[in-house]
């Protein structure tokens, strides 16, 4: 039985890239592919892939939240992160929404095929340029923070929709919140991150891989 995959990435060239990588295997099947963390979810339990591809940063939801959610939903499929980032916060973060596989973007054409095989035979994959940042974090030697552990479930869907130049109308109707709710927690991404305007808090968002704005 080939192994059956779902491509999560909102640059399509590279969405197709993969797809047709994957397609090109004997063992393999592209069955999806999806443009935002909330269309990978809701293809996911649509199509119950053995693994999903998912980028980190793409737009309404990152590939983080979108793992978490597939993670608590189908505990038989396999997340596979793919990032321009290799920090070991974002490989922390990563690991711990649930994701059993991480790759570096400029080299994962040439590793992918191995790290879709290696997870969905039950082990962890990590391409060879995050590999050591896994390890430091691991025993201690980065022993930083993530700041957005401090922060609720629903307090990242809000940083990121704000980071994205939503407005707080729009976001009360994408998470079905009334305005003041969001305002509420706008007040509380700012006084939990130490922030004190919408630009730096944009900033933040950005350097930490929670919206692929640049």
């Amino acid at each position: 039985m080939r192994i059956r995959v779902l491509v999560a990435d909102d640059h399509t060239l590279v969405a197709d890239g993969l797809r047709s990588l994957i397609a090109a295997q004997p063992d393999m099947e592209a069955v999806g592919q999806a443009a935002d963390g909330r269309e990978a979810l809701r293809r996911a339990l649509e199509l119950r892939p053995d693994v999903v591809v998912m980028d980190l940063t793409m737009p309404e939801m990152n590939g983080i939240e979108a793992a978490r959610a597939i993670r608590a939903k189908l505990e038989a499929t396999r997340v596979v992160m793919v990032s321009m980032h290799s920090s070991p916060e974002h490989v922390q973060r990563a690991l711990e929404a649930g994701a059993v596989g991480y790759l570096v973007k400029r080299s994962a054409s040439r590793e992918l095929i191995a790290a879709i095989r290696a997870v969905h035979a039950g082990r962890r994959y990590f391409g060879e340029n995050i590999a050591e940042s896994v390890i430091e974090r691991y025993v201690g030697k980065e022993a930083t923070r993530d700041p957005l552990s401090a922060l609720s479930a629903r307090e990242r869907q809000v940083l990121q929709l704000l980071a994205e130049s939503r407005s707080v109308a729009e976001i009360a109707r994408s998470l079905s919140l009334s305005p003041k709710t969001v305002e509420t927690y706008r007040a509380r991404l700012f006084d939990k991150l130490g922030i004190r305007d919408l630009p730096a808090l944009v900033r933040f968002a950005i350097q930490h891989g929670v919206t692929p704005l640049e």
